[in-house]
C-alpha cells in the first residue's frame, strides 16, 4: 500500500500493464471498471476503424458516459414519477387528517369526539409518516 488506506494493483486494458490504486476494499469495483474499459475499448478496435490507442480510449469514454447518461436519466425520470405518486398520496382524501376516508369506508372517526391530546399524538404520527415515507422515497 502506497498510501494509508489505498491499495495498488496491476491491471490489464487492451493487453497494456497499469499499475492502478484504489481504497481498501474497493478492488471488487476497480476491476469491474476495468473490466468495462478493456471491453469497451477491444470493441472499437475490433471494429477495426481506428488503431491509435489514444482515440481508442476517447471514444470508449465517451460511449461509457453516454450510457451512464442515459441510466442516470431513467433514473431521474423514476424519481420524478415516485415523487409525483407521493404528492398526488398526500392529496389524497386518504391522507387528510380530517377521518374523511375512514368516514367513507365505514369507520365512525367523524362521529365521535376525540379529546386533544389524542388528536395531537395522532397528528404527531402522521407528520412522523409522512417523513418517514418521504426518507424511505417508496410508498410500500
Amino acid at each position: 500500500m502506497n498510501k494509508t488506506g489505498h491499495k495498488q494493483m496491476e491491471v490489464q486494458i487492451m493487453g497494456q500493464s497499469y499499475l492502478l490504486s484504489c481504497p481498501v476494499g474497493g478492488e471488487a469495483l476497480l476491476l469491474e471498471a476495468v473490466e468495462r474499459v478493456d471491453t469497451a475499448m477491444c470493441r472499437i478496435r475490433d471494429a477495426g476503424k481506428v488503431k491509435a490507442r489514444d482515440r481508442i480510449a476517447v471514444l470508449a469514454s465517451l460511449n461509457l458516459a453516454y450510457e451512464l447518461s442515459q441510466i442516470e436519466r431513467k433514473e431521474a425520470e423514476r424519481e420524478a414519477e415516485r415523487e409525483a405518486e407521493s404528492q398526488q398520496f398526500q392529496a389524497s382524501s386518504f391522507a387528510g387528517a380530517d377521518g374523511s376516508a375512514m368516514a367513507e369506508m365505514g369507520g365512525g372517526f367523524d362521529t365521535d369526539p376525540v379529546d386533544p391530546q389524542t388528536q395531537a399524538r395522532v397528528e404527531e404520527l402522521m407528520r412522523r409518516l409522512d417523513q418517514t415515507l418521504d426518507r424511505d422515497g417508496r410508498l410500500l
